[in-house]
């Protein structure tokens, strides 16, 4: 039977059977390329899956996961479609990059930028987005915003910053800045100058967690396989704040985080305080209200806070989530279910996914037990129906 290819997180596919191998050969299909290369056995070349050259026969294809396996089977470089150099949908991207990294003050229309690399604007933003994980207008506005927060560390005023920085406007650069920079920019300017964070890190099955709260609530939660790394992005970002390590004042903020990780918590009771747009505050609210073990689309999340067609906004939104874990980004996931980018790493997401599926039933069976023993013995039902609530 004859399997079709399937999306993936990145918007590539997944060609991992050799009946769906063939069916990208006989297609030459260009999005196959890199993802693995065929052997024809009578000519002993092996090529991309997009090769021109004529189509074997099948029962002369041999597929390989890279140029190196083919190499060593004894199959040499198709001249046609030179399989050793880099894809052309790499060639094609790295010209879009080189683009709109040439001047980041200009902003480019996707028309524009097609003209400048041979394609038409439907193909670029469909490579685009494939390779590089954004489409080319948000790759334009993560420049814009890194070309700000220079700016801004060097000491520039919020005004210079943001004409350096190519806004077009103050009041465009402050309808994004907030989400960009997780405070307004006057703010950011200072580095936290006038604030006291504490701040605790820990390892979890996950690697490090960093926790970072100041006397309003948690301002950041994230993950990294460095504890030194994760302390010094956080000094990055506080420069000027009285930043204090206080493992013991955050203890009950990351034991929470341990339960939840041991399977033994479903949500979290945490004070926030972070800066977001108003649309970036409606996402981050609907990220909080899907239900522990399931996961819903950006597409769904965006239906639910009103703005259907905002897919790519959705996906911002969770990007720059400050808070792992207290908004449950990684319960998005692309159309049809395959995971899609995370901020803190796609093993990451699959990790934290595959152990709410785990044990979403416990919590389900857990419920029905308690309430089981709630008509048994009315004297211990405030015991057993908080149980789960204060596991940490």
């Amino acid at each position: 039977m004859n399997r079709k290819p399937t999306d993936t997180a990145s918007g590539a596919t997944d060609w991992t059977s050799d009946d769906a191998r063939w069916e990208a050969v006989t297609h030459r299909e260009s999005q196959a390329d890199g993802a693995f290369f065929y052997g024809v056995k009578t000519t002993g070349v092996f090529c991309r899956p997009s090769c021109a050259s004529r189509l074997p026969r099948r029962e002369n294809v041999a597929f390989f996961t890279d140029a190196a396996a083919a190499r060593a089977a004894g199959f040499r470089d198709c001249k046609r479609c030179q399989p050793g150099g880099l894809p052309r949908v790499l060639e094609i991207v790295n010209r879009a990059c080189a683009a709109l990294d040439a001047d980041p003050q200009e902003r480019l229309t996707l028309a524009q930028l097609s003209d400048a690399v041979h394609v038409s604007p439907f193909h670029l933003q469909r490579l685009f987005k494939r390779v590089v994980g954004v489409s080319p207008r948000q790759y334009q506005a993560a420049q814009r915003g890194a070309a700000l927060r220079d700016a801004l560390q060097s000491g520039s005023d919020v005004t210079r910053a943001t004409l350096d920085a190519g806004f077009g406007s103050p009041s465009r650069m402050y309808d994004s800045a907030s989400a960009e920079l997780g405070m307004a920019p006057s703010a950011y300017r200072r580095k936290g100058a006038g604030l006291t964070v504490r701040y605790a890190s820990a390892p979890t099955p996950l690697g490090y967690v960093l926790v970072a709260a100041t006397e309003k609530g948690i301002c950041k939660i994230g993950f990294g396989d460095d504890k030194a790394m994760l302390a010094d992005d956080l000094r990055g970002e506080f420069a000027n704040a009285d930043l204090l390590e206080d493992t013991e004042h955050l203890a009950p903020f990351i034991a929470q985080i341990d339960a939840y990780l041991r399977g033994t918590r479903q949500d979290f009771d945490l004070p926030l305080d972070i800066a977001a747009t108003a649309f970036r505050q409606r996402v981050w609210d609907a990220l909080r209200r899907i239900p522990y073990g399931e996961t819903r689309s950006y597409s769904e999340i965006a239906e639910t806070v009103g703005s259907p067609r905002a897919v790519r906004a959705v996906a911002s939104a969770c990007a720059t989530n400050p808070v792992a874990l207290a908004i449950p980004c990684h319960r998005v996931v692309a159309k049809g279910g395959a995971l899609a980018g995370y901020r803190w790493g796609l093993p990451r997401k699959a990790a934290l996914l595959d152990n709410e599926a785990q044990h979403a039933g416990d919590f389900s069976r857990g419920k029905g037990e308690r309430n089981q023993r709630a008509h048994t013995d009315v004297g211990n039902d405030t015991e057993t129906t908080t149980k789960l609530d204060h596991a940490a």
